[in-house]
């Protein structure tokens, strides 16, 4: 494998695995804050006890997910030095603002807040928790920034071969960041809500706590209603910016070769030969394509064929489609999954308040933990793989970002990209034991310990 292949490679994988834990992290700070907030206003111990149980949970979640962070940077070094010296100028403003600003409040919040039960008044404690939320979310959105500038370039000119920095303010409104701040938004709670659902029905099946874990589970049903429907809401408004935006992303999205014409149908499901450029079976909803893409019955989707021809005539010659299955078939998982949580939800909905009654939907609860973290994985994908052969839209192509071979060799890339894996899976084994280990244990076991969590 070539050290372009092979640096993609270890970026996806270290990537995705660290992408297991962030969105986690968001949603958790926020209903941690929300269980802590009932305490403060009700002044029933039970919230109480509920805020440390899903505290620990968060605070082993966000510890992992820092260790697994800190291997990223390096990689834009590493393996993606000429990136580095055609974006620094623009992409190390908003990574120094989420470090210095949001992530060290994050973090310094955090410590106070673990450290100060019952030595602050309960209204000061619990504002910590909400700095902690807010700081959490605010570095989503500035590394969401970084990113969005590679989808949908503003704010820049090109001096000497470098993009530099002319307008922050058009940086950090780029009009891409709030659709993907609120996607991403939106999953994290969604994927806090069905962890915290999993956990409570695991308790509930076998009768432990059940005032306390019912509770839990409203607050994780509410929590995944809302999350579900606004993160399928943004992501549908966010899919129709990419029509304009990123039309080869799109079209990859749907497998259109050729053009459609009006009204154009959606394809359900599609055999797809990339060499040959066609969908040799496609299942297709007439007028949907039109429907979903524009509100209305009529309107046409460009086919990958004619935008690969604007771009040459553009760009110069090249191939400039992405890999077709990989975009196609992670939207379609990332939106089946979107769905199944959704009528879970509303499942919960209809039982509120008899969750212990439907020993179906609890074990339902529990085996859709996972759905969450397939669904931002993929979606994830979707925006990267979708976005080749580009690393920033227009500007600098992926195979121009890595570092080159007589610097760093494919040898080389192939040690660092097993190492990481290698630390990874070991992390990962470490953060999934001590998250069964925890959320096994009773809130009143949770309640009894003050200060740092003991091992």
């Amino acid at each position: 494998m070539t050290e372009v292949a092979l640096a993609r490679l270890q970026f996806a994988t270290t990537t995705t695995f660290h992408f297991f834990f962030v969105p986690l992290t968001l949603g958790l700070a926020i209903l941690v804050a929300v269980m802590e907030t009932l305490y403060v206003t009700r002044g029933d111990e039970k919230y109480k006890r509920m805020t440390k149980f899903w505290g620990h949970l968060f605070l082993i979640n966000f510890a992992i997910g820092v260790a697994t962070g800190l291997v990223q940077e390096f990689q834009f070094g590493m393996n993606w030095s000429e990136y580095s010296r055609f974006m620094g100028d623009i992409f190390g403003v908003p990574l120094a603002i989420e470090a210095l600003l949001a992530f060290f409040m994050e973090s310094t919040f955090i410590g106070v807040w673990v450290f100060s039960w019952d030595k602050l008044p309960k209204n000061l404690h619990a504002a910590l928790i909400w700095l902690v939320a807010l700081g959490s979310n605010l570095s989503a959105f500035w590394i969401l920034a970084a990113n969005s500038f590679m989808q949908h370039p503003t704010g820049y000119t090109i001096q000497n071969g470098r993009a530099v920095l002319t307008s922050f303010g058009a940086v950090a409104t780029n009009p891409n960041v709030f659709f993907q701040f609120g996607h991403v938004f939106f999953a994290g709670l969604s994927t806090a809500a069905f962890v915290i659902m999993a956990v409570s029905a695991w308790h509930l099946l076998r009768n432990h706590e059940v005032p306390e874990f019912a509770s839990s589970m409203k607050i994780g049903v509410i929590a995944a209603l809302i999350g579900s429907v606004l993160v399928a809401t943004v992501g549908h408004f966010q899919t129709q910016y990419l029509i304009h935006e990123q039309p080869m992303k799109f079209a990859a999205m749907e497998a259109v070769w050729e053009d459609t014409g009006s009204p154009a149908p959606w394809s359900l499901f599609a055999i797809i030969d990339e060499n040959r450029q066609e969908n040799p079976v496609n299942i297709e909803i007439p007028y949907l394509g039109s429907l979903l893409s524009y509100n209305k019955f009529s309107g046409s989707i460009t086919g990958m064929k004619t935008i690969q021809k604007e771009y040459e005539a553009k760009y110069g010659p090249g191939n400039y489609i992405p890999p077709v299955k990989w975009t196609y078939w992670s939207f379609r998982v990332m939106v089946t999954i979107g769905g199944l949580m959704l009528l879970l939800a509303l499942w919960g909905l209809a039982l509120w308040g008899r969750f212990e009654t439907s020993r179906a939907f609890l074990v339902s609860a529990i085996w859709m933990a996972a759905s969450p973290f397939i669904a931002n994985s993929t979606g994830w994908w979707v925006a990267e793989i979708g976005r080749q052969p580009w690393i920033v839209q227009g500007l600098l192509k992926t195979a121009d970002a890595v570092t080159p071979g007589s610097v760093v060799p494919a040898s080389m890339v192939l040690l660092t990209l097993v190492g990481f894996n290698l630390l990874y899976l070991v992390l990962g084994i470490i953060d999934l034991g001590l998250m069964i280990k925890f959320a096994q244990r009773s809130m009143a076991e949770s309640a009894e310990e003050e200060g740092a969590l003991v091992y």
